[in-house]
């Protein structure tokens, strides 16, 4: 197999005296489509904005392209770009769209608004959302707003082009949405996958089980700050292993321990 584009080795994290993270290991290699599942509160989200550069562990190594990152969120310098889509989709609501969208090309580049427009227009078109560039987060649907956080995510920058997303990241990019409306997300995330142009690599957290279905191909269980269960989809749904079966029938009986 391939070098993995992302690895993380031994990873732990604690807020206070609450550990999250215990030793993770995780590998992702191109073109993987990654689900991170299990209960609320065990540490995926953490687990996405360590991978990002959001977050340093507090033990533990990551690697990107085989090279073990040094730097964190400022001073961060990985070989390849990397993408994150929130789950509130952290939209500015004071800018309209383009600027949403073009944040970084407007504030980190020398290239001309006319260029910038032109490039928000083509990455807006492929997440569906045409002629939308003057408008505000709050003229657009929850939905919608998911699609623009997706066109920022995927946003090239021509200057820097070892910058370009090569991975996105997407934390519960179907939460709140009605099945209508995940339906066209699920469906947009498998599409950017395919065209290509940021986003053919991507890490999902993720407790809709449509959402599981048609946009993962690998799932990993994490429980108790440790990855409990990796494999295929399909083998997640057929496996007897006692908290997945848990996480997956809702049951309030077995050894996830239910928050009273």
């Amino acid at each position: 197999m391939s070098e993995p584009l992302i690895e993380l080795r031994g990873i732990c994290k604690a807020f206070g005296s609450n550990v999250i993270l215990d030793g993770v290991n995780l590998t992702i290699h191109r073109g993987q489509a990654l689900a991170i599942i299990g209960p609320s509160g065990t540490g995926k989200s953490t687990i996405l904005r360590i991978i990002a550069g959001l977050l340093p562990p507090d033990a533990g190594e990551v690697y990107v392209k085989g090279k073990r990152r040094r730097g964190w969120v400022d001073d961060l310098s990985d070989p390849i770009g990397i993408g994150m889509v929130f789950q509130n989709a952290a939209l500015f609501d004071s800018l309209n769209i383009e600027h949403n969208v073009g944040f970084r090309l407007y504030e980190h580049t020398r290239l001309s608004p006319v260029r910038i427009r032109e490039l928000v227009e083509e990455r807006l078109e492929m997440v569906g959302l045409p002629n939308v560039c003057d408008r505000y987060p709050a003229e657009l649907s929850g939905g919608m707003r998911k699609r623009v956080s997706f066109a920022r995510a995927i946003m090239p920058n021509p200057e820097t082009p070892a910058d370009n997303p090569e991975v996105i990241l997407y934390d519960e990019p179907t939460a709140g949405l009605d099945p209508i409306a995940s339906t066209v997300i699920e469906d947009l995330i498998r599409g950017l996958q395919k065209r290509g142009g940021g986003g053919s690599t991507y890490v999902m957290v993720t407790h809709q089980d449509s959402t599981i279905r048609r946009t993962a191909d690998r799932v990993v269980f994490l429980y108790q700050g440790q990855i409990q269960w990796a494999g295929t989809v399909e083998e997640a749904y057929r496996s007897e292993h006692p908290a997945l079966r848990q996480f997956f029938s809702g049951s309030v009986s077995g050894p996830i321990q239910v928050a009273n």
